[in-house]
């Protein structure tokens, strides 16, 4: 796997060790010599994440629409920053350049790109891995509410249970990796 596409929030959230996570995440992307593809912003989890990558000798895409530079604040110091003109071009553009893609905590913003790849792949426009880095079980009650989807006949077990879900990133990362190697 050569690039990684990662949604996660711009803001820090209210814990810090999702910040931490997120910069180890990317350090150990770097150490695995997998590109880091993501919304491009030097704040939040965004950020950390791509100072973990590029502060370990990784490589780092950022992909922001023009409309958000100020507020998202772009970061600076990426191998590559691409501009667009909107929220579905960067979409597109994360999407096309990753070889799996993975969800960090964020909102909604980070939920449904998560979920617009995941429906993407459900209904064969792609079979790349999807995947949930559950840090401190951020994505628990997301879990439970795909099983529910699943019981009440709106998803398709094998859809839920091919979602990767993990709260350690080196095991996450191996996974991804192990599976694009299959394939």
């Amino acid at each position: 796997m050569k690039s990684l596409t990662v949604f996660c929030g711009s803001s820090e959230g209210n814990e810090l060790g999702h910040v931490r996570a997120a910069k180890k995440f990317g350090q150990i992307a770097a150490s695995y010599g997998v590109e880091i593809v993501y919304g491009g912003s030097s704040t939040g989890l965004m950020g950390a994440i791509a100072d973990g990558a590029l502060n370990a000798g990784g490589k780092v895409t950022g992909i922001i629409p023009e409309d958000l530079m100020p507020r998202e604040i772009a970061h600076q110091n990426l191998t590559q920053l691409i501009s667009v003109k909107s929220m579905h071009e960067r979409k597109m553009c994360m999407y096309e350049r990753g070889h799996a893609f993975v969800a960090l905590p964020g909102g909604i913003g980070t939920l449904e790109e998560f979920m617009e790849v995941l429906t993407w792949g459900a209904v064969g426009h792609h079979h790349k891995p999807c995947a949930l880095y559950n840090v401190d079980h951020y994505y628990d009650p997301l879990k439970d509410l795909l099983e529910h989807m699943v019981e009440q006949g709106f998803l398709a077990r094998t859809v839920k249970e091919n979602i990767i879900i993990e709260d350690d990133p080196d095991l996450l990362l191996s996974k991804l990796i192990g599976i694009k190697e299959e394939n």
